[in-house]
Formats: C-alpha cells, sequence, structure tokens
C-alpha cells in the first residue's frame, strides 16, 4: 500500500506472518500532512483475484473502519473496487472529525490510490510485453 495509498506508508506483518489470509495482523504507517500514526488491522477476506478486506482495530479490540478490495476480470484487465465503512470510534476522533471533513479526504484518497495502481499494473504489463 506504501507505493499506492497518499495516506499508508507502509505495512508490515505482525505476529510471524508472511502473507495475507483471515485472521491474520498487520500494522499500518500512515500520515495526513505532518500528523503520523499507527494502525493495527486484521485481515477479514483473502480470496486471491476475488478480494481482499481488513479491519483496522482499536486497542480495545473493537472494529473501528472496515476496508474492501474487491477484485472483477473484464475485458482489458482487473476492476478494482475500494470501499470503507465507518463501524465505530472513539469520542475524540468524532469530535475531531467536525473539523477536518475525514470522509472527503479518504473518498479523495481512494481515487489517487486506485489511479496510482492502475498506472502500476499498466506500467508491469507494458514490461511484460518488452521481455524477450
Amino acid at each position: 500500500m506504501g507505493d499506492w495509498s497518499p495516506e499508508t506508508d507502509k505495512c508490515e506483518w505482525l505476529d510471524g506472518a508472511t502473507s495475507a489470509a483471515v485472521g491474520v495482523r498487520f500494522r499500518g504507517a500512515n500520515h495526513l500532512g505532518p500528523v503520523r500514526w499507527r494502525t493495527e488491522c486484521t485481515i477479514t477476506a483473502a480470496t486471491p483475484g476475488d478480494e481482499f478486506a481488513f479491519s483496522v482495530m482499536h486497542p480495545d479490540g473493537r472494529e473501528e473502519t472496515r476496508w474492501r478490495y474487491l477484485l472483477t476480470p473484464t475485458e482489458t484487465g482487473t476492476e478494482v473496487v475500494e470501499s470503507y465503512e465507518f463501524l465505530w470510534c472513539p469520542l475524540a476522533n468524532r469530535i475531531l472529525e467536525t473539523l477536518i471533513p475525514r470522509d472527503r479526504q479518504l473518498r479523495r484518497g481512494i481515487q489517487q490510490t486506485l489511479t496510482t495502481l492502475a498506472a502500476a499494473a499498466e506500467a508491469a504489463y507494458a514490461a511484460s510485453l518488452q521481455r524477450p
């Protein structure tokens, strides 16, 4: 994600995991302007070529935000749909969200992520055509 997302810098597996599977946890390092934070997430769906989903977890174990990526084959490649659902957040975050249009920021971020992902996929495909 660090290569595609305007907000996520990097992700790292937790608990000795090395690949995506339901129940696997990872930590994300994120930023928004000068503000930096980390999240711990749990994968909720991991079907190659079909779906990847995870939930950002609050330290008390509650799901805060669920992110989902659906992949659908098309005649020219793959359509990727990224979505999120706010499930719960602490009161302090709710108060901050009255000042910062977080939903609008995330929607812009999704557009940027998908545009960057598409460019990377197209570049990889073009490079594969040039290999002998």
